[in-house]
């Protein structure tokens, strides 16, 4: 696995994942995964204002999930992936080395389990 965090990112992890610390947020990617809306359209299931709505909009583009046009009045959103799968993929690293983990702890329960069958059997 090699080093992350000590070399500026080309994006920042700390942001995407900041933003998708939030239910909220994440519904809202969620949302935008089926294609852009406008923030009347997000705001619709969800029982907040529609300026609490644009603040959460506000934080998903900063980290770089979404981005907004402005066509006329309305200003949709829409899913960005780029960031989300460098996320994914700094997660990914993880999930090697817990998956090896994983394998040596298997390995060792499965010699516990022979060693306590051996002994039962003496």
């Amino acid at each position: 696995m090699k080093l992350s965090g000590y070399a500026h990112d080309a994006v920042n992890l700390d942001a995407i994942f900041a933003a998708l610390a939030d239910p909220t947020r994440r519904s809202i990617l969620a949302r935008l995964a089926a294609g852009e809306a406008s923030v009347n359209e997000i705001a619709a299931p969800f029982s907040m204002s529609q300026p609490a709505v644009s603040k959460h909009l506000r934080v998903l583009e900063r980290a770089g999930l979404i981005e907004r046009d402005v066509d006329k009045q309305r200003r949709p959103a829409r899913l960005k992936a780029q960031p989300m799968a460098a996320a994914v993929n700094w997660l990914d690293e993880f999930k090697q080395f817990w998956s090896s983990s994983f394998g040596e702890l298997d390995g060792l329960l499965d010699d516990l389990k022979k060693s306590e069958t051996k002994e039962a059997r003496e």
